[in-house]
């Protein structure tokens, strides 16, 4: 099975997972439609898609392309170690995903960023179509910082793609609206972002939504001193989402142009 066919098959049973769960037991009530959500969320997947196979003609390789041609050329700081293939791997792991934290937290902090990364934010509800809800700016810069970082990383192969894999499945995993028992919770946020910690950085308030900035992995909030176990409000009352309380991030084109709004 080729790279593509395995990210797509994990992406598509996690999503249909995930979104069953939510269904069976939501952590809070819905506030907008559905419908009109859900078709704008995952018409902008699509459109990353295109993007990313738009950006693979002007760039010979992708992710897992540009690790096995570090590989091949002996490029990058693993491709000069000795190191047991696991242990390259966990490595590769880490340092890929507190990358994917560090971009996050910039996306923050820099106002430039911020105005393509707040399309992400202004959906007011959150479920598992939250965790696709990126502008194509966004995901083709990522994808450009994760290609220069693999080159000079020099991880394998098969580590970029379990990587990936773990990545896509955590961000579908911590933006479903699944209530978890609360023992369980405490438990799994010792290692993995889970909903209601990552629920926190979707509040409608600065100071929340300027925390938790994990993906897949919690201690780089812990260590960086960025984590924030519980909204001010509760999670039953707290409100997500930016200014926008309206239907406006429901539109496909309204949420396309929004980088280029006031």
């Amino acid at each position: 099975m080729s790279e593509a066919a395995i990210r797509l098959s994990v992406f598509l049973g996690l999503f249909a997972l995930f979104a069953a769960l939510e269904a069976w037991a939501p952590r809070r009530s819905r506030r907008v439609p559905r419908q009109g959500r859900w078709v704008t969320n995952l018409s902008i997947t699509v459109l990353n898609t295109l993007t990313l196979r738009a950006l693979a003609i002007f760039l010979p390789l992708l992710a897992v392309g540009a690790a096995a041609d570090a590989s091949a050329q002996g490029w990058g700081l693993l491709n000069q170690t000795a190191w047991p293939v696991w242990i390259e791997a966990v490595v590769a792991i880490l340092i890929l995903d507190f990358a994917i934290w560090a971009q996050h937290l910039i996306t923050h902090k820099v106002p430039l960023f911020w105005r393509f990364h707040r399309m992400h934010h202004a959906d007011r509800d959150f479920d598992v179509t939250t965790a696709v809800r990126f502008h194509p700016v966004e995901i083709a810069a990522s994808m450009l910082l994760k290609i220069g970082i693999i080159y000079l990383l020099g991880p394998s192969a098969v580590a970029v793609l379990i990587f990936e894999v773990l990545l896509n499945g955590t961000a579908l995993f911590n933006h479903a609206n699944l209530r978890l028992p609360l023992w369980l919770d405490r438990m799994v946020r010792m290692v993995l972002v889970t909903p209601d910690m990552h629920r926190v950085h979707h509040s409608v308030h600065r100071h929340e939504h300027d925390s938790n900035y994990g993906f897949a992995l919690s201690i780089w909030d812990r260590i960086f001193q960025t984590y924030r176990p519980q909204p001010e409000a509760g999670h039953d009352d707290m409100v997500t989402g930016l200014q926008w309380q309206d239907d406006k991030p429901t539109k496909l084109g309204w949420s396309l142009l929004l980088p280029f709004r006031r």
